[in-house]
């Protein structure tokens, strides 16, 4: 019989010192024999938060279990109050992670269960979502993030996103871990982080066991010896070994990580509708249990008041959680240090425009008058246009009267946008009457209206006279969200 691969892989990796980085946070090792994959014990365990939510909003046992449920929780200080102000006021943003570490004094049956050891598990944290929750709590909007994004973190150069927490100090210092992931978190997408929630590899098992078996529907059957998942087609009901297996699957998967992550969101949604079940908020034993099972689980920034949180999501339901992932531009390998390195690479350009699509613009935008062009400063960017179309868009724009400045370059990305910090919706109006196509995007990055030319090949040009308006199509969702009973790969 071929054992399986045991040991985790995912530490931080290496950096280029001629792509901005510090010395290696590590050497780099020998790439290991492809006949040996290793195992990956990847699991969704910011489903500790929802489930504590989503029990303390909707159960009728609140004020009985609070005090027993608050007392299990761990905090650190992770959130830096002094930032910026809150662009999005009461809505919440809050950091779910999820790493390979072993909660103090878990027993070796625990261990064994997990089908691990006492090796103190990694510090990488290879689950990582925002989780946006508009001040009105009638919905939640899951963002994930590729273990893999090859991003900008502070003081330490280009990194794999999974790497922030471990070079921030990992288990030696977790606030100092949470608070570097936070940051490049933040960075990447303009969002203000208020909370923050890391969960351990025992801790999802406990939490699945005290829910109990819950059931799930593939599109093919599936056996992969390295996450041990071996299911047919269909539905299928998992028990809590089965159910670390089902998210951390990702040999065989079309798109591996990626995929896995849609795991990880459609198993969110099945789990929040039994959460959400009689069966579970009307027994107060079972809740009893799952409370138990959740506080034993999660660390949490000092700031979460949990009542509070449940009171703004009280009107949540299964059916309004939209799951979606960061745009990407793809997965390609890389040189650093003289190894080979495969990445994700992030489409930084779009994402803006990604968030507002998800959660919403700024009103300001939508009730500003276009300035006039003369009252108008723009810059203009090639991200992906064909050599020249900066030069030739800069000219375009200063023949309607606006003012330029130089053009430039910058990152590629597939879709053409108008970006503008905060205060100038009215300029940003304008410029958008003479680029119709482009999605128009608050950002924290520019100082002036920016002109981020895409490889959709959208230009400047004079308005046209409008023609009667014709219906508008259904809006289609700029995320997923999962229906009773769909079925994924």
């Amino acid at each position: 019989m071929t054992s399986r691969p045991n040991s985790y892989d995912d530490f931080p990796l290496p950096v280029d010192p001629a792509l901005g980085g510090q010395p290696p946070f590590e050497p780099p090792q020998p790439p290991m024999p492809p006949q040996r994959p290793k195992r990956r014990r990847h699991v969704m365990r910011w489903i500790g938060l929802v489930v504590a939510v989503a029990v303390l909003a909707a159960g009728g046992y609140v004020f009985f279990n609070y005090q027993r449920f608050i007392s299990g929780v761990n905090q650190v200080d992770a959130i830096d109050s002094s930032g910026d102000d809150d662009f999005d006021g009461t809505d919440q943003n809050i950091l779910l992670v999820g790493d390979d570490h072993r909660p103090d004094g878990a027993s070796d049956a625990q261990l064994a269960q997990l089908g691990t050891t006492a090796d103190g598990g990694g510090t990488s944290t290879d689950t990582m979502m925002v989780m946006h929750i508009p001040a009105d709590g009638s919905s939640a909007t899951l963002i994930s993030f590729p273990r893999d994004s090859w991003v900008d973190v502070p003081g330490f150069g280009k990194n794999k996103l999974n790497a922030a927490f471990s070079l921030g100090g990992g288990n030696e210092d977790p606030a100092g871990g949470a608070r570097l992931l936070i940051s490049v978190i933040e960075g990447m997408t303009g969002l203000q982080i208020d909370h923050y929630v890391r969960v351990s590899l025992l801790g999802f098992y406990n939490i699945a066991e005290a829910l109990g078996p819950i059931d799930v529907c593939l599109n093919n059957a599936v056996n992969d010896r390295y996450s041990t998942l071996n299911l047919p087609a269909g539905v299928s009901t998992l028990n809590a070994q089965q159910a670390l297996a089902f998210v951390r699957q990702r040999h065989g998967l079309p798109r591996g990580d990626l995929d896995r992550q849609v795991r990880q969101q459609y198993f969110l949604s099945v789990e929040a509708r039994k959460i959400l079940s009689a069966g579970t908020l009307l027994n107060p034993f079972k809740l009893g249990e799952v409370l138990d099972a959740v506080s034993g689980a999660i660390e949490t920034d000092e700031g979460l008041n949990f009542i509070d949180l449940a009171t703004q999501v009280k009107g949540l339901s299964a059916d309004n959680i939209t799951t979606a992932t960061i745009p990407i531009l793809g997965t390609p390998t890389i040189n650093v240090g003289g190894s080979s390195l495969s990445i994700v690479e992030v489409d930084t350009a779009a994402i803006p425009a990604f968030i507002e699509d998800l959660i919403g613009g700024p009103s300001a935008y939508e009730t500003a008058a276009a300035a006039a062009p003369a009252d108008v400063t723009v810059a203009v960017l090639n991200a992906g246009s064909y050599s020249g179309s900066a030069a030739e868009a800069t000219e375009t724009l200063a023949s309607f009267g606006f003012v330029t400045v130089a053009p430039a370059s910058t990152e590629a990305t597939a879709a053409t946008t108008i970006q503008y910090p905060a205060g100038q919706e009215a300029a940003a109006k304008a410029v958008a009457t003479y680029l119709p196509g482009a999605a128009v995007v608050a950002s924290t990055t520019v100082s002036q209206v920016t002109v981020v030319l895409g490889g959709d090949g959208v230009m400047p040009a004079a308005p046209v006279a409008a023609e009667p308006a014709a219906p508008a199509p259904e809006a289609t969702p700029a995320g997923t969200t999962y229906a009773a009973g769909a079925c994924i790969n």
